[in-house]
């Protein structure tokens, strides 16, 4: 009886893995949204963001948890992004220090331009947690379009994500 009781929860936890790892969110065909928003990390987020700026898929880019110290013409030279679209189209985002960070971040901004949508772009094993947290901050009426990044991610990054995205949705269910 003892056994079943323990076994149980183990089983769920590591089919829930194997699921979670293997049904990575994927990359989103070009359609319109009002923003785009790019939580800094992991190679290839902000190149991806910027080509569907470019692209027409919104109107407005934020890079959100930009570290304090980069300026916009380094980031502008960095990137490679015209002069014309770092000026009216790209917003860098300074305050977030985390995914939760990033959510706050982009909650305000995206209250102060009264978007209804966005384009959330970042890597494929953090775009479920990321939109968890997104979600949390953003209230009800606002669509989250998932665009993924595909990544070449290791075993031990999916498994700490993993841990990190039931923490989020336990605290969420819980409150």
């Amino acid at each position: 009886m003892i056994r079943r009781f323990i076994a149980i929860p183990i089983i769920i936890w590591a089919l829930g893995f194997v699921i979670f790892a293997a049904s990575l969110p994927q990359p989103a065909a070009l359609s319109q949204t009002d923003a785009i928003v790019v939580p800094t990390g992991s190679g290839g987020r902000i190149q991806r963001g910027l080509e569907v700026l470019q692209l027409g898929a919104a109107e407005k880019l934020l890079v959100t948890g930009v570290d304090p110290a980069v300026q916009p013409d380094e980031f502008e030279a960095e990137y490679e992004v015209p002069v014309r679209i770092m000026d009216c189209c790209v917003t860098l985002g300074f305050s977030a220090l985390d995914t939760r960070g990033n959510a706050r971040e982009t909650a305000q901004w995206m209250e102060e331009r009264e978007y209804t949508s966005l384009r959330l772009v970042t890597a494929d094993w953090h775009m479920r947690r990321a939109e968890a947290e997104l979600a949390d901050q953003l209230p009800d009426n606002i669509t989250i379009l998932r665009d993924a990044v595909r990544s070449e991610v290791s075993l031990s990054t999916l498994f700490v994500e993993y841990h990190k995205f039931l923490a989020v949705t336990a605290l969420k269910a819980l409150g």
